[in-house]
């Protein structure tokens, strides 16, 4: 039952596409696609970049530090680069800050992605689903695949790291991953 509505999640997905004529929807489809890599992987090597500057000057609690002052600010600063109507953000069902909660149908997405994943299904690279006549959203899932991430996202033993988080992120819910978990997802809203 769960796998047959992930698949009509992928169908709906798909028979929205459809709709346009087949030219102009492989054309608007590959320009959506194209935007959203760009602007996910502008932000997660941006956010990436940093953390590990952080991690190396100081470890878990001064990467930590860092994530809870300024990936936030950085994301604004990556949607200041992007062109008018494109807007990145990331999101977790286990959101450490607020603002990576998904809003509307962003929650929906995310637990179809995370059925398919516990099903064993290697997950696409993206999705799209299309909001309205003029907007998109791109999704790109978010993967714990390096063993560093685990250090602040996995079973964190350490007190003074545990503490800091609480400290930071007194709702914090982003622990407990393992590798090859899904983390979430970076989401690009593309407003034609």
């Amino acid at each position: 039952m769960k796998i047959l509505k992930v698949m009509t999640l992928v169908g709906l997905t798909a028979s929205l596409l459809a709709a346009a004529p087949q030219k102009n929807r492989d054309a608007k489809f590959k320009e959506i696609v194209k935007t959203g890599q760009k602007s996910s992987k502008m932000l997660m090597q941006t956010l990436g970049k940093n953390m590990k500057k952080n991690m190396k000057a100081g470890g878990p609690i001064k990467a930590l530090d860092f994530c809870s002052k300024e990936a936030y600010n950085l994301t604004e600063k990556v949607n200041t680069k992007l062109p008018k109507g494109v807007n990145v953000k990331r999101i977790s069902m286990k959101f450490r800050n607020p603002a990576n909660e998904p809003q509307g149908n962003e929650a929906n997405v995310l637990e179809a992605l995370a059925k398919l994943k516990n099903a064993n299904v290697v997950l696409p690279k993206h999705l799209i689903e299309k909001v309205d006549e003029h907007t998109y959203k791109y999704y790109k899932p978010i993967i714990i695949n390096k063993q560093v991430c685990l250090k602040c996202h996995g079973d964190v033993k350490d007190t003074d790291l545990k503490r800091a988080i609480q400290t930071n992120y007194p709702i914090d819910k982003a622990m407990g991953y393992k590798m090859g978990d899904l983390r979430g997802a970076v989401v690009v809203t593309i407003k034609k």
